[in-house]
């Protein structure tokens, strides 16, 4: 007469096991990236765990490390590739070695303003490249802005002769070091972390970023001028481990991906304003001038760093550098 009340009991206990394991295992996203908090890409990654854990509570936990504290900029795709990790949002300078094509958002002047990098990414052409990299295990969720860069350095650099003989910090990007040499700059690679030690110590003499990046790494502590070049755009890509996203539940994929359109729209929004702020604050420092380029200055430093398109047209593809020009011109 125990037997059933036994089978019943153990049949409870295991359904409660099984309960309880489902509970303390949530899918667990590790967003890791490089910069501060304080950027369009930390606030991003800060904005994505919010919604996450108040849409699929229990469901999905995410972690999110900045500032370089669980894997540096030199390490986080082979974390991703390795499942280390499930999303990071590195600088579009970082994926020459899985797609060519991606070298387009590193040529020079390519894009007047934010704008035109924002019509451009939303483009059919633009969407088509964050699926670019699937069979290398890389999946592009959406681009998110970081802004426009702009040139410091211990000189100040007005016209592209100012440069000459200058130590440049550069992402890993064959297309950035061709833009520094273009004007007889030397480009040294260098992580992003090191940046700031990098300029104090006068291992580089010089850098390039959006203004979001020079405040709030204090780049403007170490570099006594800042020309406002806006000569290039520093953007990132979202990505994920492709065979990860892909063996997600297919419901918590898709609010996944409803709520990285929203983070996306909500970052890029942010992003413009963000700079400007911190352009403000870094006016407010006086630590550094601030120089602010004519238009024929400006002029200048194009066609002196423009033949860098021509050297990289055969592996971007001559078609997608024309519609990305094209972007220029509002709609």
């Amino acid at each position: 007469m125990f037997e059933p009340v036994l089978k019943a009991l153990a049949f409870a206990f295991a359904l409660g096991v099984a309960g309880l394991v489902q509970a303390a295992d949530p899918i667990v996203i590790k967003f890791s990236h490089v910069v501060a908090e304080h950027t369009p890409k930390g606030q991003g990654a800060l904005l994505f765990k919010k919604l996450v854990e108040e849409r699929l509570p229990g469901k999905v936990k995410v972690e999110v490390y900045p500032n370089s504290s669980l894997f540096g900029d030199g390490k986080e795709m082979e974390a991703l590739l390795l499942g280390d990790v499930q999303l990071i949002a590195p600088s579009l300078a970082k994926f020459e070695q899985y797609t060519k094509q991606l070298q387009l958002f590193d040529l020079p002047f390519l894009f007047n303003d934010i704008q035109a990098v924002d019509r451009f990414q939303r483009s059919p052409e633009g969407q088509s490249l964050l699926k670019s990299m699937e069979s290398k295990n890389i999946t592009g969720l959406g681009y998110w802005h970081n802004g426009m860069k702009q040139l410091s350095a211990n000189k100040p650099l007005r016209d592209p002769k100012d440069a000459r003989g200058l130590k440049f910090r550069v992402q890993a990007s064959a297309v950035l070091e061709e833009q520094f040499k273009a004007v007889r700059a030397n480009p040294r690679k260098m992580s992003f972390a090191e940046v700031y030690q990098g300029l104090q110590t006068g291992v580089v003499n010089g850098a390039e970023n959006p203004w979001s990046n020079i405040y709030s790494q204090k780049m403007h502590e170490v570099q006594k001028y800042i020309t406002e070049s806006n000569h290039g755009v520093l953007d990132y890509m979202l990505i994920t481990n492709t065979k990860f996203w892909n063996g997600l539940p297919p419901d918590v994929r898709s609010e996944l991906d409803k709520i990285i359109q929203e983070v996306t729209a909500e970052v890029n929004k942010q992003a413009d304003s963000l700079n400007q702020q911190d352009k403000q604050r870094i006016i407010a420092a006086k630590t550094s001038e601030i120089i602010e380029l004519t238009p024929e200055q400006r002029n200048e430093w194009r066609d002196a760093m423009k033949p860098v398109w021509k050297k990289f047209e055969a592996e971007i593809g001559p078609d997608l550098i024309k519609a990305a020009e094209a972007a220029n011109q509002a709609q």
